[in-house]
């Protein structure tokens, strides 16, 4: 079985350049690898738009086949384009994936989008909730299996405090690291430690799946 991952930047392998960054698909093949290979095709600044007009769509769809899995994430970069609002294009655009994965054979799951670190008054504040709600709405109206990594991840920042979820993020002090020389105070992007943690969720969440036959093959 492969296990195929379509996202953004939080998904995907970083440059070297950008190192300690981590997308939680470059820390899912550990935890995974005795049922399943990972083919992570997630981009820095992917939209289901983009990602289907730069031809990594089709390169992942050339890929998959029947007994494979297909995860979807995004919306970070959605989010930033008025033609990509979460009930119109986004919505759209990823149905139509649904349908074109299915139609190889493959079993698509969704996700919603990982919340960014956002402590307003010392609370964690909604930055994706619209993104993700519209997920949830899709995979009931539709079947498809969710992994709700909005709400999870929203709960791990909270859980954690406004100190102590910066372990789950880039940030860096000035002279700390050759690739930030003058710092880094990323609240998107996790450090590998978020990174683990949310591919450890994503294992756990596949794994759950595979012993319910009928929602994933």
């Amino acid at each position: 079985m492969k296990i195929l991952l379509a996202g953004d930047s939080t998904v995907a392998h970083c440059p070297s350049y950008e190192y300690p960054m981590s997308g939680w698909g470059a820390e899912l093949a550990p935890l995974v690898y005795q049922w399943g290979a990972v083919h992570n095709l997630a981009k820095g600044g992917a939209s289901t738009g983009s990602f289907r007009d730069e031809g990594l769509w089709g390169q992942l769809l050339e890929l998959a086949g029947p007994g494979d899995v297909v995860l979807l994430q995004f919306g970070h970069n959605d989010q930033k384009l008025p033609h990509l609002a979460a009930g119109t294009g986004y919505t759209a655009n990823l149905e139509r994936m649904l349908e074109e994965v299915h139609a190889v054979g493959a079993q698509a799951v969704l996700c919603t989008s990982v919340e960014r670190r956002n402590f307003i008054a010392g609370a964690q504040t909604p930055t994706l909730a619209d993104y993700a709600q519209a997920v949830r709405g899709l995979s009931a109206r539709r079947g498809v299996p969710l992994i709700d990594l909005n709400l999870w991840t929203t709960e791990l920042y909270r859980n954690a405090g406004e100190a102590g979820s910066i372990a789950y993020f880039t940030h860096l002090g000035a002279g700390e690291h050759a690739h930030w020389p003058e710092g880094l105070a990323d609240n998107t992007h996790f450090s590998r430690t978020g990174a683990a943690a949310v591919a450890g969720k994503v294992a756990e969440a596949l794994q759950g799946l595979r012993s319910q036959p009928a929602q994933l093959g």
